[in-house]
């Protein structure tokens, strides 16, 4: 499929006779018909590999000085406000209304809080915070996450007595990232709310922190977010609000 797309334009032509320029002209015929970046890229790694094949020494789709991928302009996300979650967890089953209050306040990854990622064995339970493993964790470095005392004990009172838990037990069991996305846009449409997603709770708590004054070194650690970069240019936006939810608040309604 890939390969398809090079053929019409290059595929009459030798190997040793294809240049940078044309390869460049194949990018830009590629994203004038509408082709997003992503798949033009694809199009280029399968006729680098082509070309490599064919023994060619300057491999002309490797050329990074003159042929570049087109520009591609992400949709800037708009965190939802602190009355539109509040909204929507009302209007959620317990188990993901936790979820998204726990992702709120810690500024986690959905993957790392779904039933594959938080086991009962990450809890401590004394210091009201839980273990993100190496091997959940997207830098793969680990780290530990503190969550507020209330929510936190709203989340052990899901759980079987500590001597009756398994530690390979997930700590949200069923909760899983399409489902939790799945939850939050039925409750967003029962409720009359612009839909969001999971990962916004994540954007929304980066720039709260930085409201707040919190460097970003220190935001970066909290998040597991290695370029600070990264994190400044990506996950910093314009919110609509900087209340933050009252978590005690709202863990009483749900448990009422």
């Amino acid at each position: 499929m890939q390969l398809a797309r090079v053929l019409p334009m290059l595929g009459a032509r030798c190997v040793d006779e294809i240049s940078p320029a044309d390869v460049a002209e194949l990018v830009a015929t590629l994203h004038a018909s509408g082709r997003k970046r992503e798949t033009i890229r694809k199009s280029l790694t399968v006729l680098s590999q082509v070309l490599d094949f064919a023994g060619v020494k300057e491999n002309p789709a490797r050329d990074r000085i003159r042929v570049r991928l087109p520009r591609e302009e992400r949709n800037e996300p708009t965190p939802p406000s602190a009355d539109q979650i509040e909204a929507v967890v009302r209007a959620m089953p317990h188990l993901y209304a936790l979820a998204v209050l726990v992702l709120d306040a810690t500024g986690m990854r959905v993957g790392e809080l779904e039933e594959k990622g938080l086991l009962c064995g990450d809890l401590d339970e004394p210091s009201s915070r839980w273990r993100i493993r190496r091997a959940v964790e997207k830098g793969r470095r680990g780290r530990w996450i503190s969550v507020p005392s209330d929510l936190f004990a709203a989340v052990l009172a899901t759980l079987p007595p500590r001597e009756d838990r398994d530690p390979t037990a997930p700590v949200f069991p069923g909760v899983t990232q399409e489902r939790l996305r799945t939850a939050i846009a039925r409750a967003c449409k029962a409720t009359g709310t612009p839909t969001w997603s999971p990962h916004d709770l994540r954007h929304r708590r980066i720039s709260l922190w930085h409201r707040q004054g919190e460097t970003w070194a220190l935001i970066g650690a909290r998040v597991g977010q290695r370029s600070l970069s990264v994190t400044a240019d990506t996950y910093t936006h314009v919110l609509l609000d900087d209340r933050e939810l009252e978590h005690a608040h709202l863990v009483d309604e749900l448990g009422s």
